[in-house]
């Protein structure tokens, strides 16, 4: 009896001392990401401490999602928590956390996610948690739904008001929820840069604590062919391994082949299989992307009778950009692609294949004999109806094999297939013209859902595009555009986010650049537009950030920052200064060193050009500057052209240093023979800038004869 007393004071005094804690830390407010559609809270605090119990029915769904939660809290809080099936639910003690799951719900069938139309009724991934001093009780209709709760039953549990491990008291509370689209997705582009499948399922983990649940996971393009396919096994063989740009990668030379080093890999149809379990049981279904009919280059590589051309590409390339290879229109062609197609669906089991279908330049279709008598057999007018055809035909054997395509906006250029949905880049204008017509688009367009943008404007922050693409700009995204009618805003599936990786070689970049903002994609999808609100976003990201340290997610903290003003003879790195022009602003990683950390410069490949403004040259201050070279390692078509390169004067090149703007008086020129040899970062000699009264912009540009490589401006500094 003493002991049993001790237990009950035991426990009221612990009760007690958590809910003061929680009184004094955590306000009547929710630091859920995404924010809950509506929350009421009570009087009163419910304590989670070592042994908790966890209270499941005899359903091994059930069973699945309450290990998940169990194993998230002790991962995060260590906490160890007791599960126990209980064929009465209702019957669970009090201190229980009760999972409950309605009968005869689906489930995760066929690798669903909750892409059901929302016109269908209630969501499948709506759930309820009631928190009271006595227990939890977590339900739902659905896995999906169950899964969400406890997730969202995690977050409660992880408030940065709290200690970061041990005990922890949640307010008493009902919570009510349910997503406003039911597609909530990321594009991650494995085939650029090539990621672990242990890095794969880590992602799909992160995804899931943010209840985003669909992986666009694009595996071809003309850099690589990632995906195993058994029929043709060239594909991975020749397709996935490349020689990296650059002269450093050049000189490194595989002892094995005496050969620069291969860089690639590619994903086992067994990997394959091991992903797409995992996601299923995270609620995240899996579209794969097999791009067509361009970006094609690596296929054809691979086997170059699928493409147009006399003379194909022999290795896989490694510049970024829009190539001109195209898959040709043969029947041997469609029958190859119907093949891959066949073990594609083997291994996904979602509704939706992506087809890709952008950026499929004509010109080789033009200029080809054989193609132009195909369309003439077939009756087409040109080049644009010859890629409905193309569409058209693969959605075709799709839809026989109950599957749905989905492709991007181009695929409406020359007539859409009948039962294709959108995936609108190019602004938002494709989505509109897809749901007038009928068809179902999802949004994600450029830039402010294209995550290889950076975050800030820091000097340390990753390579990507040099457009600054802030947690801001993705929170105040609007997923419903306003040229959609309210009878057909149920076309609009839902909200994506691509991270495209031309400029993100390692995963740690991929997780930095994907997170925060995927959070902010997340509330922008899940939330009701009246639970939108910047500031209560904000005051929700510390215990966030708490959270993705605990689970081991490099992120960025960016928004968190306050920008510094840099003193005038402070260093000033490339993202500190002006590009002259904003054609086409690249965060440019260094090629070299091949192995340790590489500088980045910003940098318009356009238009090489730098401007560090309102300068005081009074006292004719000395100038100091850091360059490199970058490998110009890039397909812009007749673009290239337009670029102009002003003549050196010596052999080696100069950078030079005008005053106001680059076409102004010349004040400096500082040689570039010392860099000349060097692939890494070189400090060029100081030199003295003239006496000029007042301040001035100081414009800095190169002098060379090639594109290749390409001079860069890692940093000037002024000193007195």
């Amino acid at each position: 009896m003493f002991k049993a007393n001790c237990l009950l004071s035991c426990l009221v005094i612990t009760t007690f001392f958590l809910s003061a804690t929680v009184a004094r830390a955590t306000p009547r407010s929710s630091d859920v990401i995404p924010a809950p559609a509506r929350v009421a809270f009570h009087d009163g605090v419910f304590a989670i401490r070592a042994g908790t119990p966890i209270s499941i029915p005899r359903d091994p769904r059930a069973a699945r999602i309450a290990n998940y939660f169990a194993d998230l809290l002790e991962q995060t809080r260590r906490l160890n928590l007791r599960i126990a099936e209980r064929s009465d639910p209702a019957a669970a003690p009090d201190g229980a956390i009760v999972f409950r799951l309605a009968h005869g719900s689906s489930g995760l069938a066929h690798g669903s996610s909750g892409l059901d139309s929302p016109t269908a009724g209630a969501s499948p991934e709506s759930y309820t948690i009631e928190v009271s001093p006595n227990q939890v009780v977590l339900a739902a209709d659905d896995p999906r739904g169950l899964l969400y709760a406890a997730v969202t039953l995690w977050e409660l549990s992880t408030s940065a008001g709290g200690r970061a491990s041990g005990p922890v008291a949640i307010p008493a509370q009902s919570i009510s929820d349910s997503p406003r689209l039911p597609w909530r997705g990321l594009l991650l582009d494995s085939a650029r840069h090539f990621q672990s499948p242990q890095f794969v399922m880590q992602f799909i983990d992160w995804m899931a604590l943010h209840k985003l649940n669909v992986l666009h996971w694009h595996l071809t393009d003309d850099q690589a062919w990632r995906l195993e396919i058994k029929r043709y096994p060239r594909l991975t063989q020749v397709g996935a391994w490349r020689v990296p740009e650059g002269a450093a990668a050049a000189a490194d030379i595989d002892p094995a082949t005496g050969k620069p080093r291969l860089y690639g890999g590619f994903y086992s149809q067994e990997e394959v299989r091991r992903i797409v379990a995992h996601a299923a049981n995270r609620n995240v279904t899996i579209v794969p992307e097999l791009d067509m009919p361009g970006h094609a280059t690596a296929a054809i590589v691979a086997y170059p009778e699928l493409g147009v051309t006399d003379h194909p590409p022999s290795a896989v390339p490694s510049d970024w950009g829009v190539y001109p290879n195209l898959y040709n229109v043969e029947d041997s062609t469609f029958t190859f692609l119907d093949n891959v197609l066949d073990e594609v669906m083997a291994l996904f089991p979602s509704e939706y294949l992506h087809v890709g279908g952008d950026e499929a330049v004509k010109d080789q279709w033009k200029a080809s004999p054989r193609v132009q008598e195909r369309m003439r057999q077939l009756h087409i007018a040109d080049e644009a109806l010859l890629q409905s055809y193309f569409v058209q035909r693969i959605e075709k054997y799709v839809n026989a094999h109950g599957r749905r395509v989905i492709g991007w906006d181009e695929i409406l250029e020359g007539g859409i297939a009948p039962n294709a949905t959108i995936m609108s880049w190019r602004g938002l204008d494709g989505a509109v013209a897809a749901v007038r017509a009928g068809h179902d688009a999802v949004l994600t367009p450029a830039p402010t859902l294209y995550f290889d943008n950076r975050q800030g404007a820091g000097s340390d922050e990753p390579p990507g595009r040099g457009a600054i693409i802030s947690l801001h700009d993705v929170y105040g995204f609007d997923p419903m555009p306003a040229g959609v009618a309210a009878d057909q805003q149920h076309h609009i599936l839902g909200v994506q986010a691509n991270i495209w990786t031309e400029h993100m070689r390692t995963e740690d970049r991929v997780a930095y650049m994907a997170f925060p903002r995927a959070a902010a994609v997340a509330e922008v999808g899940w939330s009701a537009p009246e639970q939108h609100d910047w500031q209560g976003f904000v005051r929700r990201l510390p215990s966030e950030f708490a959270r993705y340290r605990s689970v081991g997610l490099r992120y960025s903290a960016d928004v968190m920052r306050k920008p510094r003003k840099l003193g005038p003879f402070e260093r000033h790195a490339s993202q500190d200064l002006r590009t002259c022009t904003d054609k086409l602003v690249l965060d440019l990683e260094d090629d070299a060193p091949l192995r340790g950390p590489r500088a980045v410069f910003l940098i318009d490949i356009m238009n090489p050009c730098w401007i560090f403004p309102s300068v005081d040259l009074t006292r004719g201050p000395a100038l100091r500057a850091s360059v490199g070279q970058v490998p110009f390692n890039f397909q812009i078509g007749k673009d290239r052209d337009a670029i102009k390169l002003a003549p050196p004067q010596g052999p080696a090149g100069e950078l030079e240093v005008f005053l106001d703007r680059c076409e102004g008086q010349r004040i400096a020129v500082l040689p570039l023979a010392p860099a000349v040899d060097h692939n890494a970062l070189t400090e060029l000699p100081a030199t003295a800038l003239p006496k000029t009264a007042g301040r001035h912009d100081l414009c800095f540009r190169f002098t060379q004869r090639t594109l290749d490589p390409m001079w860069a401006l890692n940093s000037v500094q002024l000193r007195e």
